[in-house]
Order: structure tokens, then C-alpha cells, then sequence
């Protein structure tokens, strides 16, 4: 249990905003994500200090970090503005002056331990350390949706937990991991110079949307379909009757992984551990649910699909430090029987290589089609598949608020999805996150370590 200290609004320093307005427009790869679920993470810190410390010094230089943060991100302070004559106008991001970011401030006597192991836990109780986004409001003309809050928990004599839900909407985890650094740079620092010195000031974020080229028209085609879904307030989605856990491949288990896929596919490229790791994993569930009772068709499709930042791989190319959503996917299906077979493991680092170096890595392919993403999605409900959240190059646990790197992060990913960062455990190791039943997740746990012996 959390108990909740205090709540209150963070708002750029006025100076940071000479126009007061500041509208972004959504790109066609903003669109898809406006009815998707909040993005949730959980930052943990070893740093014992006491109640009073925590409120007397930690808050207040967290709060005046953050409002001199939030002046290089305003989008965030802002809300998206989701029109109500939809025939006419598209959804817009605006921040004017005042706008604020919901910051909580909480206290917690749970295991902090507990928490940052790697066992099976009790899935509902992280939920305490992350911040719901505020509800959706009605104006004359528009829904207002926030989209971003925060959180920031105390476990008195033990750590600290930045919690953060974002509107997938408004960035992707380039972009969040961009204004997190950020954040974390000007609380240990006392300032931003730190932060626009750093690499010539190439950090700072760009919310140019004309470096976007639509010259189809797909964010008009996105949204014919995505304005026909009725807006709704995201809730927490508890009980969720299941346990999360981590596991570790370390640098040896990637590459023995590796070389079983090359001494079987000596001809494979992209033999990663991106692949080797999510292939593993997806083939390890694939035969999980059947071991925990699971009446499965044989023959019935697996699907893998991942997210791909495409900044540098579109012509032409995006700004790194662009932000706001920049992504395609890579796909990977097999029959079930194929997965769940002595060879799963193989035929899966097949499929998913083979999508990389074949489309995801290939400039002419990566983007073809995307006028078709929308109707393509709806063709995915009800199937079986896998979906990964975070990615090895996104490094969250660097985000160094003064207190070190991160202990552990936790990423909120449902029973459909796999979370992925590096290991903070082990150096070259990869770690994952997953969400199952109790019964599911014993299950997975045997076949996952019989596997690697």
C-alpha cells in the first residue's frame, strides 16, 4: 500500500514559454495510438533516507527540476485536444500558459526488495507507484486528454520510485527516455545547463512535424477511422489475478543461443540478441501454455510483433531527438505446432531475423504499405500473439537523478506482451518482464531454465 502525501500541478516557469501557445499537430504515426491503453514505468532507486529528508529536500528539488524540465518539453504540460466536430478539424496537441503535469507524492512501507526481485510478485500491487493520468474533460469544442503523470514514491530508510503513465499518443520511448534524462540531468545537476551543454545541445527535443513527409495523406485516412471510436478515461486494470516476474539471459545464455541458431542456420544474418532473446522467450510461452493446461489448435497461427524505430530509416531520415512517435513494425507467424515443437526456438530466430533484414532494416520496405496500418490492425483482434515493450537501447535505468543509475525497472506489460531492457544485474545480459497466472508463470519459469541448461 501507498499513502498518498500530497498531489500537486508542476508548470513550466513562464519565461520558458514567450508565445503562451504553443499546437503540435499528430503525425499519422501519433493517430493509431490515441484509444491505446497508458504507457506505464516504474523507476526504482536504492536510497535510504528518512520521511522527513524526502519531504524537506528530495520533493522540493524534484518539483524545480521538473518545471524547468517541462520548459524544453511543453507539449507534456499541455493536454491533446480531441475535436468535437471531427469533420472539420484534426486532433491537435496544445500547451498554454498554465497548463500543468499531476505530480503525487507518496509514501510506502512495502517490501522495497520484494519489489525490485526478480520472482513471481503479486502483479497489482505496482500499480500503487504509478500515477493514473488525469480523466478526459469536456470544453465547448474539444475533449481535453492529458498526457503525461507522475509520480514519486518514498520507502522510508530503503529507496525511492518514479512512476510514470504517458498517452502513447504523445511520444514513443525515444521520446519519453529523452524527456526522463532530462529530467533526471537538471535534478542532479540544480540546473539545465548540464542538459543543453551535453552533445553540442542535440538533446533537446524537436517538435517540427514537418521532418514527418505524408505526401499520401495517411494522418487524414488515420483519422477517419480512429474518430469513429468514442474517446474514453483510462483506468487501472485491476484485479488482474496474475504475478509478474523477471528473467535474465546473461551474456553467456545470449550467445550460446546464438551459436545453437547459427550451428543450425549457418547462412542467417541479423542474428541478434534482440532476436535470440525475444524468440526464446516467445517459444518458451508458446509452450508454457500448454504445461499449464491450455487447449490449443495446432495449427493455429503465433504472431510476434515489435516495434521499430524508423528515425533512421526513413528517407528521408528523422532527427533522433525528434519528438513524438516515429515507428513501424517487424512481424514474425508461425503455426503453433511449429513453435511449440523441439525446434520452436530455431524457426522463430528464422522468422524474425529474416523480417528484420528483409523489411524492418530495408529503407525501401520498412514504410511500404503504411496507408494500410490501420485497416491491418483490425485484423489482429482475437488472434494469439506476443508484443514486446521496451527495447535494450532504450536504457531507462541511466536516468540519474542524483542517486545513482536505477535499481530496476518495471514496465506495466499485460499477459499479451513481454517487457525487454538491459540487465541491471548482470553486465550484457538482457532482462524480461512478464505478466501471466500463477500457474502459466510456473510453468514458463521450468521450460525457460530447462531450456537454457
Amino acid at each position: 500500500m501507498a499513502t498518498l502525501l500530497e498531489t500537486c500541478e508542476i508548470s513550466p516557469p513562464p519565461a520558458g514559454d514567450a508565445a503562451g501557445q504553443l499546437t503540435v499537430p499528430l503525425t499519422f504515426f501519433d493517430i493509431p495510438w490515441m484509444h491505446f491503453h497508458p504507457i506505464r514505468r516504474l523507476l526504482f532507486y536504492d536510497y535510504p533516507c528518512s520521511e522527513s529528508y524526502f519531504l524537506e529536500t528530495i520533493v522540493p528539488k524534484l518539483k524545480k527540476s521538473l518545471s524547468l524540465t517541462l520548459k524544453h518539453y511543453l507539449p507534456l504540460s499541455g493536454n491533446l485536444l480531441y475535436p468535437l466536430k471531427t469533420d472539420d478539424e484534426k486532433p491537435i496537441f496544445r500547451y498554454v500558459a498554465g497548463d500543468s503535469v499531476s505530480l503525487k507524492i507518496a509514501e510506502s512501507t512495502c517490501d522495497f526488495d520484494e519489489l525490485i526481485g526478480n520472482h513471481a510478485r503479486d502483479a497489482d500491487q505496482f500499480y500503487d507507484f504509478v500515477p493514473e493520468l488525469p480523466p478526459v474533460k469536456d470544453e465547448p469544442e474539444y475533449k481535453t486528454v492529458p498526457v503525461i503523470a507522475l509520480q514519486v514514491t518514498l520507502f522510508p530508510g530503503r529507496g525511492i520510485c518514479i512512476g510514470f503513465a504517458n498517452h502513447h499518443s504523445v511520444g514513443d520511448a525515444s521520446s519519453i527516455l529523452g524527456f526522463i534524462r532530462a529530467w533526471a540531468s537538471i535534478n542532479k545537476h540544480g540546473g539545465d545547463e548540464e542538459f543543453l551543454n551535453k552533445q553540442g545541445g542535440s538533446l533537446l527535443p524537436i517538435f517540427d512535424r514537418s521532418v514527418i513527409k505524408d505526401p499520401l495523406g495517411i494522418d487524414s485516412k488515420f483519422w477517419k477511422v480512429m474518430k469513429q471510436i468514442p474517446l474514453k478515461s483510462s483506468s487501472f486494470p485491476v484485479p488482474t489475478n496474475r504475478v509478474r516476474a523477471t528473467f535474465i539471459l546473461h551474456q553467456t545464455d545470449i550467445k550460446k543461443l546464438k551459436d545453437l541458431v547459427l550451428a543450425k542456420k549457418p547462412g542467417l544474418v541479423q542474428v541478434s540478441s534482440f532476436v535470440v532473446t525475444t524468440s526464446y522467450v516467445w517459444s518458451c510461452l508458446v509452450k508454457s501454455g500448454e504445461a499449464a493446461g491450455e487447449e490449443i489448435d495446432e495449427n493455429v497461427l503465433e504472431f510476434f510483433i515489435f516495434a521499430v524505430d524508423v528515425r533512421a530509416r526513413i528517407n528521408p531520415p528523422v532527427p533522433g531527438n525528434y519528438f513524438g512517435n516515429c515507428l513501424s513494425y517487424g512481424m514474425a507467424k508461425i503455426k503453433h505446432k511449429q513453435l511449440a515443437g523441439e525446434d520452436g526456438f530455431v524457426i522463430a530466430a528464422e522468422a524474425i531475423a529474416d523480417d528484420i533484414k528483409n523489411r524492418v532494416n530495408n529503407k525501401d520496405e520498412v514504410m511500404k504499405g503504411a496507408e494500410n496500418w490501420m485497416p491491418d490492425m483490425s485484423k489482429f483482434g482475437g488472434v494469439r500473439a506476443l508484443g514486446v515493450s521496451g527495447s535494450p537501447k532504450f536504457d531507462f535505468c541511466r536516468a540519474d537523478f542524483g542517486w545513482g543509475n536505477a535499481r530496476k525497472l518495471e514496465i506495466d506489460a499485460d499477459k499479451s506482451s513481454m517487457s525487454l531492457c538491459k540487465s541491471t544485474y548482470s553486465n550484457g545480459g538482457l532482462e524480461v518482464g512478464l505478466s501471466f497466472t500463477k500457474e502459466k508463470m510456473e510453468a514458463f519459469a521450468v521450460i525457460f531454465a530447462d531450456g537454457l541448461r
